[in-house]
């Protein structure tokens, strides 16, 4: 049976299983992605809506996202697209330069658009589909944005990250029990995040979850590695909200704001995000 490799998950399917992310599946002997090009969510966003705040502030970018993820947060804020499969949610098919003619039309307008950001479900999962867009915006003079959780195989990431202009990845917490919560692997995530910087603009959100990833001590560690990276990458402090399976409280904003003083001992950027 053959093996994905895409993430540190590994699925090992049969012919016509379908993987951990509801997003590739063995076709005759041959792991594919099902989601390619199947769109479920299409909107034009600011670009610090992804977030983004030190790549082209105050631009528009056209927003894609389709189905399927390789992680399981309990409090995932996108699960009805990023916890569905092919047959339990609506999708339709967009090809790469349909989706980039687009992109190019709503340059042209007054609003502008900056390119296309992959984002909304776990873009990564798909990495053909990105390439072969990106590959169209480059010649259109477009820029590529990945909004990922960064838990895929370093050479996957590596593959792709030379058709990537920014990157926002989402580095769930900073202990592996905390990633053993939400079915991942820290270290993964953050050899990507050490092989992006320097490559692409990259910005790091975190979703602070009470009881979970608030300590002090898992900030400071968290900021203090970032920073070994460069001060210069910003970091996101997102609060969290009761969402999909997850019932801890909201996170009280003087959280936030306490582990933002923490972190900014380390990083010049720490925005606080979600309130």
């Amino acid at each position: 049976m053959p093996i994905c490799q895409i993430c540190p998950r590994g699925c090992q399917l049969k012919e016509g299983q379908v993987g951990f992310c509801r997003a590739r599946a063995c076709q005759n002997g041959v792991i594919v992605p099902i989601n390619y090009g199947q769109a479920t969510s299409v909107a034009l966003d600011p670009i610090e809506k992804k977030p983004l705040y030190h790549f082209y502030s105050g631009s528009k970018i056209l927003s894609y996202g389709s189905f399927g993820c390789n992680l399981r947060c309990p409090f995932c804020q996108n699960y009805q697209i990023s916890m569905a499969g092919q047959n339990q949610i609506v999708h339709q098919y967009i090809a790469p330069r349909e989706l980039v003619a687009l992109a190019v039309k709503l340059a042209q307008e007054p609003v502008g658009n900056l390119g296309i950001a992959f984002t909304y479900n776990e873009p990564l999962i798909c990495p053909e589909y990105i390439k072969d867009c990106a590959v169209l915006l480059k010649e259109a003079g477009l820029k590529t944005v990945l909004v990922s959780n960064g838990h895929v195989n370093n050479e996957t990431f590596n593959e792709i990250l030379p058709f990537i202009d920014a990157i926002n990845i989402d580095l769930k917490g900073f202990t592996q029990d905390y990633y053993d919560y939400v079915g991942g692997n820290l270290e993964c995530v953050k050899q990507n995040i050490a092989s992006a910087y320097g490559k692409c603009h990259v910005e790091v959100t975190t979703m602070i979850v009470p009881t979970k990833n608030d300590s002090v001590v898992e900030m400071e560690a968290e900021a203090a590695w970032l920073a070994s990276l460069s001060p210069d990458i910003p970091l996101h402090l997102s609060r969290y909200f009761p969402r999909y399976q997850c019932e801890i409280p909201t996170t009280p904003t003087d959280t936030l704001y306490r582990l933002q003083e923490e972190a900014r001992k380390y990083l010049k950027f720490v925005h606080i995000g979600n309130c």
